[in-house]
Formats: C-alpha cells, sequence, structure tokens
C-alpha cells in the first residue's frame, strides 16, 4: 500500500479508501491510484482486512440442489455478481442436516452475509436465522427479517396463459413444480388469475418436480388438452418428448408454454415458448441488497420483471 501511495502521490490512506470502494475519492485521484496498483500488481490482502475491519468480504450461498438448470444458472450469476463487488463466495448445499447446519457452516467459514436459493427459502423462513448472519432470500413471501429479491413469477406465468387463451384455445392446463415451493406457487397463482379474467375455472393441476423425467410422466395424464402452461422448461421437455411418443404434434394438436427460458430452449423441436427469467439481474440485485445489509442498510424487496419469449411450441387453435 505505501508503493502505490508514493506511486500514485497520495496518502496510504487515500489507497485505502480507494480499495475498499469508498465514495471519498474525486474521480482524477481514483484513477491515478488505480493505475498505480495495476502497474505495480496490488491486491488486497483478504486476511489482513478481515483482522482490521472484522469483515471477511465473502458472502455465502445456501441452496438446497445444484442439479436444476435454474440453479445453477443463479449460481453463476451470484458469482459474477459477487466477483465483480470483490467478493469471495462459499457455497452450501441443505443436506439431511438441515438448514441450521448450512449456517452453521457459513459461520465457521466467516461469511459477512448469506443468499439463500429458492427451494431453500422455505427451510429459512421456517428456521431462526442466525441474528448476526446477515440474509438475501430468493423467492420468499415478505419477512421483516432479511431482504426479498424475486421475479414475477405470477405476472410472467399470467402472460403465458393469457397467449395461449389469446390465440383461441378454450382454456390452459398447468404442469406444475412441487408443493412447498414459492416460484411453483407463484406461477400456479398467475395461471389461475388469466384463467379468471376470461371467466374460466382453473383444471386441476397435475405435478412434477422440476426434472424432464416428472414432465414426461405427468402429460400422460393430460388427455384431450389442446394448450399446457409448464413451470419449468426442463418439464416442459419431457412434455414435448411425450407428446411427440403419443403421436401428438405440437403446436398443431398441442400448444406448450414453459417458464425459465433455460440456453436450450430455443433449441428444442419445436423451438419453446416460453417466460424468461434474468437471472443475471436477479444475481446483481441479491449481491447489492446483501452488502448493503453487511454495511448497516435495511432489508428491501425487489421484483424482477419476466418477459414471455414467443417461438414456436405455440399455435392458433
Amino acid at each position: 500500500m505505501a508503493d502505490v501511495a508514493a506511486r500514485a502521490g497520495v496518502s496510504a490512506q487515500t489507497v485505502s479508501r480507494v480499495a475498499n470502494g469508498s465514495p471519498r475519492v474525486d474521480p482524477a485521484t481514483r484513477a491515478r491510484v488505480e493505475k498505480a496498483m495495476a502497474d505495480l500488481g496490488y491486491r488486497m490482502h483478504r486476511a489482513a482486512r478481515a483482522l482490521r475491519t472484522g469483515q471477511t468480504s465473502t458472502i455465502g450461498l445456501v441452496v438446497s440442489t445444484l442439479a436444476s438448470v435454474g440453479n445453477s444458472r443463479m449460481l453463476q450469476a451470484i458469482s459474477e455478481a459477487a466477483a465483480a463487488r470483490d467478493y469471495a463466495l462459499a457455497v452450501v448445499t441443505v443436506g439431511e442436516r438441515g438448514i441450521r447446519e448450512a449456517f452453521a457452516r457459513l459461520r465457521s467459514q466467516g461469511v459477512d452475509g448469506a443468499v439463500v436459493l429458492n427451494e431453500a427459502t422455505e427451510l429459512a423462513r421456517d428456521a431462526q436465522p442466525p441474528a448476526d448472519l446477515h440474509l438475501v432470500v430468493v423467492d420468499s413471501p415478505a419477512d421483516a427479517r432479511f431482504s426479498i429479491v424475486q421475479t414475477d413469477h405470477a405476472g410472467g406465468a399470467r402472460a403465458a396463459a393469457a397467449h395461449l387463451l389469446a390465440l383461441g384455445h378454450d382454456t390452459v392446463h398447468h404442469l406444475g413444480g412441487p408443493r412447498g415451493s414459492f416460484a411453483a406457487a407463484e406461477r400456479e397463482r398467475g395461471w389461475r388469475e388469466a384463467l379468471a379474467d376470461v371467466g374460466l375455472v382453473a383444471p386441476e393441476p397435475v405435478r412434477g418436480d422440476w426434472t424432464s423425467a416428472s414432465g414426461y410422466s405427468a402429460v400422460a395424464g393430460l388427455t384431450g388438452v389442446t394448450a399446457i402452461f409448464v413451470a419449468n422448461d426442463q418439464m416442459a421437455l419431457g412434455a414435448l418428448r411425450a407428446l411427440a411418443d403419443e403421436g401428438r404434434r405440437v403446436p398443431e394438436d398441442v400448444s406448450v408454454v414453459g417458464f425459465d427460458d433455460i440456453a436450450d430452449a430455443a433449441e428444442f423441436r419445436p423451438p419453446l415458448t416460453t417466460v424468461r427469467q434474468d437471472f443475471d439481474a436477479l444475481g446483481r440485485r441479491a449481491v447489492v441488497a446483501l452488502i448493503a445489509a453487511i454495511e448497516g442498510g435495511d432489508p428491501v424487496a425487489e421484483t424482477v420483471p419476466a418477459t414471455l419469449v414467443v417461438r414456436e411450441s405455440t399455435a392458433a387453435r
């Protein structure tokens, strides 16, 4: 730090402010210090800073599984957002010993706070989070104990069902996610609201577990239908295969809409109409909200819009 200060012609305190992202440095001085850092190959020593500040600049991620595409994409988004703010990331999964053990493992690693992802959110709500562990929960009902960042699942699902109804389908059936999932419940709510908007009673949904195999099995119970809104793209992939095996053409006989807009959705046969989640925006907002809480800010609640992407798996009836 002394070498950087001498190179830039500033005090060591100014170098410290630049390294810690303080706004109390004018732009010209910041640029001069950052150039000196780059020229000298300077990097902040995390262990030394942790001893001085009591913070490790490490955040945690609590997740029930990384097997789903959505959770994997959120991991990548949060990892990139944390790195952009010069924070390290520690990942723990909720195993047989439960979320309290996951929190305990994070605390033993000295994290400053954690993001709790999707299916683990119900466990976080039911458990009492440690008072000294700042939390941001992705996809959760309102809770004053932590910040919440979520996709507008209901709005996206409502748009998907409304799209199918506008194509002339008499009703829209739903292949839903597992019970207990906040995202699945919100997507089901949006679907029901779209049907209620035109005076229709929602048919009984069938359920899967987010996997393509469960989507394949569930569609076997949906005979005589012309439009299906599926709660995620992986189950929609299984649904497309099941329909093909039964000789039902998509979209000529059955229109299908998914949710997530995973990277391969446009490569399905046919390319899948789906609702796009902005995983990058979710990751950025979750990290920003968590760092704000670590720095003494109040809990926030943010909703990221979801957008319908129309492709070739839907058609007029």
